[in-house]
């Protein structure tokens, strides 16, 4: 259950989402409406595990301070963005390493040898992002889409892993909870092969195994767009209140709106 953003996950809508699911005919042998041998299954009951991997990037320089805004980030890019993507950083706040402002594998020297601690202790107000190696090709193959390539700092900049807020980002947050979990295979949207790029730094990072990834098509309306909630798509729950079938959802039979 990622319910790191309090604001948008309520116990309400984790109920709700576990009932559709069940609709749809999906069944799980652990999950945190049923527990197993690795959990807990709510993110926001694993922050220790979230604080661990941090004070081990903030050891190895490979992190640092950001007070950027999201205004600022956006204005300072410059180039349109990818819809499904967040603008590339370009670097405002990012140290320079030995008179250069790109990160090697050496990283962040200077920030390592701080005491790494809590962020709650650091610096108040800051976002803290991952130094990626700029010109570092990333590559995997996907199950379903094939070969992937992404380059470091270029497909993407250097990215939030501890938000301003006290709270794990996404990318650092999935990756602890993969590890921990043990898990071997991700399946999600392919909106997120950039996410994957990222979380792969990270894996090698902390020294972590990375897993198989399967990238899913999106499911899209009729005029190609794909669903979503700022495109006031329907939900499960509302076509199932319009008397669709969990067969017909599950073969992407969308109404006509």
């Amino acid at each position: 259950n990622e319910d790191l953003d309090s604001q948008r996950c309520r116990p309400e809508f984790v109920g709700a989402m576990l009932e559709d699911l069940r609709w749809l005919g999906i069944e799980w042998v652990e999950g945190p409406d049923c527990g197993g041998p690795v959990g807990p299954y709510t993110q926001s009951e694993r922050r220790g595990n979230y604080l661990e991997a941090w004070r081990k990037l903030r050891e190895r320089g490979m992190i640092y301070p950001c007070t950027c805004s999201r205004k600022d980030v956006a204005q300072a890019a410059g180039a349109p963005n990818d819809l499904d993507d967040e603008p590339v950083y370009p670097g405002l706040c990012r140290p320079a390493v030995s008179g250069h402002s790109t990160c090697g594998d050496g990283r962040l020297g200077c920030l390592a040898k701080a005491k790494p601690s809590d962020p709650a202790a650091e610096p108040k107000g800051v976002n803290w992002r991952f130094c990626v190696p700029d010109g570092e090709e990333i590559c995997f193959s996907d199950l379903h889409l094939g070969a992937q390539r992404m380059v470091a700092g270029k497909d993407f900049g250097d990215f939030i892993v501890w938000r301003r807020d006290d709270v794990p980002a996404y990318q650092l947050a999935v990756v602890a909870d993969d590890a921990a979990m043990r898990i071997t295979e991700v399946v999600r949207g392919a909106d997120l092969l950039k996410s994957t790029a990222r979380q792969i730094l990270l894996l090698r990072a902390l020294g972590l195994a990375v897993p198989d990834y399967y990238h899913c098509d999106l499911v899209r309306d009729e005029a190609g767009v794909r669903l979503a909630k700022r495109h006031d798509s329907l939900s499960i729950r509302k076509l199932r209140e319009l008397g669709w079938t969990a067969e017909q959802v599950r073969a992407g039979e969308m109404p006509s709106r």
